[in-house]
């Protein structure tokens, strides 16, 4: 796809690639864009910092002294305090380096004038397709869904059966497998039905055929009351307790509503209707420079143009959120931006977990070594735009804009969550790589050129090329946003649509039986 590099280009990007890069010019440190050797001279700006230590590409080279305590900045902020005696071109990580967050933060509502000014050329458009509740899908599926684990099986191969044989008559037919609803109390039990209802309701389902067992918690009738406004003749429910052959059954439910929505066709729809979820996965020191800021571009691309873009991962805000609570269109939505963040980290006190902990070890081989350093790339694919709304968990989206959603950072749980919110493109960064893919369609975004190459069949655009200085930000900004169009009309698979990666995944908050 769009932005794919062979091995041979990548080999001569790597020979011509500077050797670091300093972000801000208030950065006491300078990002290393491929390995650097120590004693290797290293041109940054206008000078030459030579390094001490060997340097891994995606890691850190100071530019300055820094004394014990004092403040390491990157994006022109601070994030961290050095643990040890800095000397300038030290390789600067965990042993050197630590979080300045601790406990729970008072905020200050100082807001910032919007930065992203409304687009005036002409809409752009996209074929999708339009819902009789005015909701716009980017495909026209059947899903299965299940009201408790006990009938995954059933469900899979009801779907497996009649994507053989409906095959081309639609989109597809996918089932989503999870292991809850029955069993569950309380926020438990409240997680599993608005993710299921989200489903039920979401546009690219053009019919749903529903499973249950019988017996569970988990009961149709509450399903359908947080789905809202569904189209009931495009919905199929029975319980495999019920019927001699859940087989039979199934695949004649399916037969009766692919008929129903075989006939759906595409239309021509501006922009506004289009609704982004955005997603890191598998971060490295480069995410914050590459691919999460291109992301963030087109948040405010589309956001410009009245459309709606979706950011979660609460815990990887921590650090950064008085950016996105500054950028709040008023009080109220700024106390609800406070509130989401100080529940998420009461969540983590009551389980007796460090609210500020540092990134997994894949981000820290990368190069991400605090918390805020984390926080400050990945909440740059939200970009400049106002935050109009704060969601709850399991909350559909209403309006347009640049929306929050309380989700945690588990790349399947946060995704899911945009999903069911109403998400019908993800555009998901990663510089570590990742298969997983879900309901709807998922564009991977690598944020260097290595991850690219190596993973063609994972990755759908490479953001890399902009380290590699073969394509500018602008370059790449109207490269993506056409690729999104395309995926959004059907005209172009993704990666993980091709290879079957579908998946979804339930937070899971409290007690089972």
């Amino acid at each position: 796809m769009s932005g794919s590099i062979t091995m041979a280009e990548l080999e001569a990007a790597r020979a011509s690639r500077p050797a670091a890069i300093r972000i801000a010019d208030e950065d006491s440190v300078a990002i290393a864009l491929r390995p650097i050797a120590a004693g290797e001279p290293v041109p940054v700006g206008d000078g030459t910092v030579t390094a001490r230590q060997e340097i891994p590409a995606g890691h850190k080279l100071a530019l300055c002294d820094v004394d014990v305590d004092e403040q390491i900045i990157k994006y022109g902020v601070p994030i961290g305090l050095a643990s040890a005696p800095i000397a300038r071109g030290d390789w600067v990580h965990s042993h050197n380096l630590h979080t300045a967050l601790s406990g729970v933060i008072d905020y200050t509502y100082r807001p910032l004038s919007a930065n992203v000014q409304p687009a005036t050329a002409s809409l752009p458009t996209f074929r999708g397709y339009r819902r009789k509740n005015g909701k716009v899908g980017t495909r026209n599926e059947l899903w299965v869904l299940n009201t408790v684990g006990c009938v995954n099986h059933a469900a899979e191969r009801i779907a497996k059966q009649a994507a053989e044989r409906f095959a081309g008559r639609i989109d597809g037919i996918h089932a989503f497998a999870h292991p809850y609803g029955c069993s569950q109390l309380g926020d438990d039990l409240k997680n599993t039905q608005h993710v299921l209802a989200g489903l039920l309701r979401h546009p690219n389902a053009g019919g749903v055929l529903i499973l249950g067992l019988g017996c569970e918690n988990n009961q149709l009738s509450e399903l359908m009351a947080l789905a809202g406004d569904v189209d009931r003749d495009r919905v199929a429910f029975f319980n495999t307790q019920d019927v001699i052959d859940e087989l039979e059954e199934g695949t004649g439910a399916v037969a009766a509503l692919v008929e129903r929505i075989a006939g759906d066709r595409r239309e021509e729809v501006p922009v506004t209707e289009l609704v982004l979820g955005h997603k890191c996965g598998g971060s490295d020191g480069f995410s914050g420079i590459s691919a999460n800021a291109l992301l963030g571009r087109i948040a405010d691309r589309v956001t410009g143009y009245g459309g709606s873009v979706l950011l979660t991962e609460v815990p990887e805000m921590f650090g950064a959120e008085p950016l996105l609570m500054n950028r709040a269109q008023s009080v109220d939505i700024f106390n609800q931006i406070v509130a989401m963040v100080n529940d998420f980290k009461e969540y983590f006190l009551r389980h007796n977990q460090p609210v500020y902990e540092n990134p997994s070890p894949g981000n820290k081989a990368g190069g991400l070594t605090t918390l805020e350093e984390k926080s400050l790339g990945a909440v740059q694919k939200g970009g400049r735009a106002p935050v109009s709304r704060v969601l709850r968990y399991g909350e559909p989206l209403t309006g347009k804009g640049l929306a929050l959603l309380e989700a945690p950072g588990n790349d399947g749980v946060s995704s899911t969550a945009m999903t069911v919110s109403g998400a019908t493109v993800l555009l998901f960064t990663t510089g570590r790589g990742t298969p997983l893919g879900f309901p709807v369609p998922t564009i991977k975004v690598s944020s260097n050129s290595e991850i690219a190459a190596k993973k063609p069949h994972w990755i759908d655009f490479n953001a890399g090329a902009l380290l590699d200085g073969t394509k500018t930000m602008a370059q790449l900004e109207d490269e993506l946003f056409a690729l999104v169009l395309s995926v959004a009309s059907g005209e172009t698979l993704t990666n993980n649509e091709k290879n079957g990666y579908r998946e979804i995944a339930i937070w899971k908050e409290g007690v089972t039986l």
